[in-house]
């Protein structure tokens, strides 16, 4: 049976379903030829990460296609449930990019408050010459310790997000599309375990209370989440990330909270318009940017591989 991983996949996971009798095939097909390439190489499952798109078309294009798999979380690129009532399994990694995610908000927030992508820039240029000047332009950063995050979806990411708030002492609000209490489980390399209850909470009162706020919902729904409403709800002077789905975030809103001082920062790491994102929010000083690669570090690539692999194999092997 043959696997088309046409955004790639990891040796973690070839190696296993290698061994399981399957062919894995890692040929990057462009997308206006993908249907004749699954059918005249009998491909049994297409894999894809967010860069190929399984659609309609495509789905009753290829009769033979037994599976479709998703490396992460999202599967807007997909159309799962017109998939599955054509007989075509989907799967994805939910639980694989969590970590990565987590630690790529933190990334972006430490890089923001303390002014860090500047700064190397401007150090190789003028630090022997303007040192002093630099450091008085610089001086103004802040401190995570003692704030309070926003998490805007509670789910595996959402909660990573959170071990890692509270492990620098910060506080943390969450709002979900459900309302509930779980407590965070944070594990220390001594063997020592805390345990904090989290309840979330509505949208606005996060909004609201946060001093940073943070997205980790799914896309597709069509309306911005966060809008010039939910924008002018936050505190004045607060950041936004969106590390979830492009789309989520009304850009232009966010553009103008950004140039009316209601926003000190905001991170991107999605966009509306992929892979061609809005030159304004390209060129704005005061947003971090990042090309889409929450779940683009080696731990999680091997992890999704992993995850893929053993889902194959219990399904089709």
């Amino acid at each position: 049976m043959k696997i088309l991983a046409n955004d790639g996949i990891s040796p973690s996971g070839i190696a296993p379903l290698e061994a399981a009798g399957f062919e894995v095939q890692t040929t990057k097909v462009a997308q206006e030829q993908l249907i004749d390439y699954i059918n005249t190489e009998s491909i049994s499952v297409l894999l894809v990460r967010s860069a190929t798109k399984a659609r309609k078309d495509l789905i009753d294009a290829c009769p033979d296609l037994k599976m479709i798999g998703r490396g992460g979380v999202g599967m807007d690129n997909i159309d799962v449930e017109y998939a599955k009532s054509k007989g075509v399994e989907v799967i994805n990694t939910p639980a694989a990019s969590s970590d990565s995610v987590a630690e790529l908000v933190f990334s972006h927030l430490f890089g923001m408050l303390r002014f860090l992508y500047t700064s190397n820039r401007e150090m190789p240029l003028e630090g022997d010459s303007r040192f002093k000047e630099l450091k008085k332009a610089y001086s103004k950063g802040r401190e995570l310790q003692g704030k309070t995050l926003g998490i805007i979806g509670f789910g595996r990411i959402g909660q990573a997000v959170a071990k890692r708030a509270f492990g620098l002492g910060m506080k943390v609000v969450a709002a979900d599309a459900n309302s509930f209490e779980l407590p965070i489980e944070l594990s220390f390399p001594n063997g020592a375990n805390v345990s904090i209850p989290v309840a979330t909470t509505s949208l606005e009162e996060v909004l609201s209370s946060a001093d940073f706020v943070t997205i980790h919902v799914p896309g597709g729904g069509g309306e911005a989440l966060i809008g010039e409403r939910e924008l002018a709800l936050m505190k004045q002077g607060s950041c936004l990330i969106n590390a979830a789905r492009g789309g989520v975030v009304d850009e232009k809103a966010l553009l103008a909270a950004l140039d009316s001082g209601q926003l000190a920062h905001a991170a991107l790491d999605v966009f509306e318009n992929e892979p061609d994102p809005e030159v304004k929010l390209l060129m704005h000083p005061q947003i971090s940017l990042s090309p889409h690669i929450g779940a683009a570090t080696l731990e999680a690539q091997e992890r999704i591989g992993e995850e893929l692999a053993a889902q194959i194999i219990s399904s089709l092997g």
